[in-house]
């Protein structure tokens, strides 16, 4: 199995919610609607979906109720520490609950932490260290 994720997709317990979150919070595009499932346009990275959370819990085979830190997060490399505290700024603004507000990290970046309606934590980073990091943009 090569290192390499196909879709991600995550389970919501509810779907106007989180597509409000995203499209109208953070600007994202829809890609396809199924009512049942949504995407995300991705921009040639692995595309973002949502799917009901009890439906998603049933197609992969446990419960859909879970408590606590999941070990997941979603990670998302910027070129400027900018754009970390303008991103955060959209996702206060649309409802996200900040977990770690932007600043300098221990390894010398800068980011920041928020999870959205359904909990599912994003870390927004900017190092000028390297040149080979996975930008988001």
């Amino acid at each position: 199995m090569k290192a390499h994720v196909s879709s991600i997709l995550l389970g919501v317990r509810d779907m106007d919610r989180a597509k409000e979150f995203y499209t109208e919070g953070l600007g994202w595009k829809i890609q396809s609607d199924f009512g049942i499932s949504v995407f995300f346009a991705s921009d040639g990275a692995s595309p973002v979906g949502f799917y009901s959370r009890e439906g998603l819990a049933a197609q992969v085979g446990t419960g859909q109720e879970g408590s606590g830190f999941s070990g997941l997060v979603l990670t998302y490399v910027v070129r400027s520490q900018g754009r970390v505290d303008e991103i955060m700024a959209e996702a206060e603004k649309a409802g996200a609950t900040v977990l770690k507000p932007a600043g300098a990290l221990p390894w010398g970046g800068y980011g920041a932490t928020f999870a959205d309606p359904d909990g599912y934590i994003w870390s927004l980073g900017y190092s000028d260290q390297g040149t080979d990091q996975p930008y988001a943009e």
